[in-house]
């Protein structure tokens, strides 16, 4: 989430977003305000609330309190961060929530020691609460919206094999049907860039690149390893196998150039192999890009055209190589990179596709189960569902995580 500091153009902040990732924006916006007097009580000073409620957590609370103390503050910070409070409708928020408190107050003042009135007003403290605990979540909501997504034009999907063996590339094959009808449901368009069949069935690598800017922010949580638990077509027994593959999710940011000099890459065309029939399997049409700075290698050879193949590649490469070197600036971005990638064991799954019992289960919510698994699997409703849930509950998370770590850089 983008806020205008002092000496900083909205150009700027943008430019310095397609830099870092939003949480870590929000985190630097956190540490401009946390010391500013409060002018108004506590809100958990006037009431007490239920607290399975994400929005009442006191971390949460404070958040808030410190963002409605900076709004009313007259400091200059007050002036730049008011284009954005405007821009996201936040101010009215604020607005209603000053008054709801001072509401508050006021009836607390009120009915302070005259037990009669006490009874007479409860009805109206408790539509108070009500009113405030709404405005809450329509501000937490609006902060939640812009900490998922990013400034990306494209996104590189990989699928490759885990432990299994031949049932983890069958796997494979499974998950990449399954993200394309996926993508054909959301209505985004991708290229495929690579597409490594085996004998007698399988994938043993997919590769696609998805162009749509939301394609980030609806994929991001589908990075990890993922676990197939079903009785293989080939087991004569009817033994149970497990396996697993790993989604791999690559954002090509907007406006970050990673300049490629033609003396650092070794280009090859070769003839493709796998799918695309007579003429892409006799031709030199495929291209394998290594860069020799890295020793980093890409291929592609989807296309008839040895020109589109090429384009692919490189495109690829520089996502790869920005990767790269966000890794080396940013520790919050390699330990994501880390965590998607685990080591592919079975009990790293990030979600576990349980076909005897006819569910899939997301591990990292509580609310992760979902049943009917050759629907999830095909029309992509399902699984958009489950990612609304993802983004709903990492996002919360994510949220939590920078307002505690800010807290701890400040005691």
């Amino acid at each position: 989430m983008l806020f205008l500091i002092k000496g900083c153009t909205f150009s700027a902040c943008r430019y310095y977003g397609n830099i870092i990732s939003r949480a870590k924006l929000l985190e630097s916006w956190c540490q401009l305000f946390p010391n500013l007097n409060r002018k108004l009580p506590s809100i958990n000073k006037l009431f007490s609330t239920e607290k399975n409620l994400f929005v009442i957590n006191a971390n949460v609370q404070r958040y808030l309190n410190n963002l409605m103390n900076a709004y009313q503050s007259e400091d200059e910070i007050k002036g730049t961060i008011s284009e954005i409070f405007k821009l996201h409708n936040i101010s009215l928020l604020l607005d209603k929530k000053i008054k709801i408190i001072e509401n508050l107050k006021n009836l607390s003042d009120l009915i302070s020691g005259n037990e009669e009135m006490k009874d007479l007003a409860k009805e109206e403290e408790s539509l108070y609460k009500q009113q405030l605990l709404e405005v809450d979540e329509k501000i937490i909501n609006i902060i939640l919206q812009h900490l998922g997504g990013g400034y990306y034009d494209n996104v590189i999907m990989e699928v490759v094999p885990g432990v299994g063996g031949q049932e983890a590339m069958i796997f494979v094959q499974d998950l990449f049907n399954m993200y394309i009808g996926y993508l054909d449901y959301l209505g985004f368009t991708y290229e495929i860039m690579e597409l490594l069949e085996c004998e007698p069935n399988g994938l043993r690598k997919a590769s696609l690149l998805i162009s749509d800017s939301k394609a980030f922010e609806k994929l991001q949580y589908e990075s990890g390893v993922h676990r197939v638990q079903r009785v293989p077509a080939t087991e004569k027994s009817g033994r149970l196998h497990t396996s697993t593959a790993v989604v791999t999710i690559i954002p090509e940011p907007k406006d970050v150039e990673i300049q490629l000099e033609e003396k650092d890459l070794k280009i090859e065309a070769k003839k493709a192999s796998g799918p695309g029939g007579q003429h892409v399997n006799s031709t030199n049409s495929a291209i394998r890009i290594t860069h020799l700075p890295t020793g980093k290698v890409v291929t592609c050879h989807t296309d008839r055209s040895q020109i589109k193949n090429k384009k692919l590649a490189l495109m690829k490469l520089k996502s790869l190589l920005y990767e790269e070197q966000m890794n080396e600036h940013d520790s919050i971005i390699s330990e994501m990179r880390k965590k998607q990638m685990g080591s592919k064991l079975r009990n790293e799954k990030i979600r576990t596709y349980n076909f005897n019992q006819d569910r899939v289960t997301d591990h990292r919510i509580s609310n992760g189960t979902m049943h009917n698994l050759k629907d999830f699997m095909r029309d992509g409703v399902g699984l958009e569902e489950l990612e609304d849930r993802l983004n709903k509950d990492m996002s919360q998370k994510t949220l939590l995580e920078i307002i505690e770590k800010t807290d701890s850089q400040l005691k």
